[in-house]
C-alpha cells in the first residue's frame, strides 16, 4: 500500500513538471509569432538595410525588408520573401554564392531553413520560416556581425 501512495505522488509530480514545460514553450512560440507577424506585415524600410555592401540585392518584387535593429555589434534585418521556404532558401544561397560569400552551412527543412555565410569581414545567417501565415510568403531574419 505504501508503494501505491509513493507512486501516486511521483506521478503527480511528473504531470506538474511536464505541464510547466509546455507553457514555457508555447509562450516563446507566441513571442516568435509576434516578431514574425510584425516583419511580415510591416511597410518597406525607408533606410538601407544594415548588411555588407555587396550583400545580394534580391528583386524588390520577391523580397521586402521591413525592420532592422542592432544588438551590440550584430545587425538584424527582417522582412518577408514572396514565395515558399524552399524558393527563398534556394534564392538566398544562389545569390550569396554569386556575390562571393562563402556558405558555411545550409539546411532546408519542410517549414524552415538556414543559410550561414561569411564575407566582407562579417559572418551571419539567413533564417527563413513559415511564420507569415501564407503559403507563398516566408519570414526572413538576417543576422550579421563582425567575423
Amino acid at each position: 500500500m505504501r508503494w501505491a501512495g509513493a507512486f501516486a505522488v511521483l506521478a503527480t509530480a511528473v504531470l506538474v513538471v511536464s505541464g510547466c514545460g509546455g507553457k514555457k514553450e508555447s509562450s516563446s512560440e507566441s513571442e516568435l509569432g509576434k516578431e514574425a507577424k510584425a516583419a511580415c506585415t510591416g511597410a518597406a524600410l525607408s533606410a538601407a538595410p544594415k548588411l555588407p555592401p555587396s550583400f545580394p540585392q534580391i528583386e524588390a518584387d520577391k523580397l521586402t525588408y521591413t525592420q532592422q535593429s542592432s544588438e551590440g555589434p550584430t545587425n538584424v534585418v527582417e522582412g518577408y520573401f514572396h514565395g515558399d521556404v524552399k524558393e527563398a532558401h534556394d534564392e538566398f544561397k544562389k545569390e550569396l554564392e554569386g556575390a562571393g560569400f562563402k556558405i558555411l552551412f545550409d539546411e532546408l527543412e519542410e517549414h524552415d531553413s538556414e543559410v550561414s555565410w561569411q564575407g566582407e569581414g562579417r559572418t551571419g545567417q539567413v533564417a527563413l520560416r513559415e511564420e507569415c501565415g501564407e503559403s507563398d510568403k516566408t519570414y526572413v531574419h538576417i543576422t550579421n556581425r563582425p567575423a
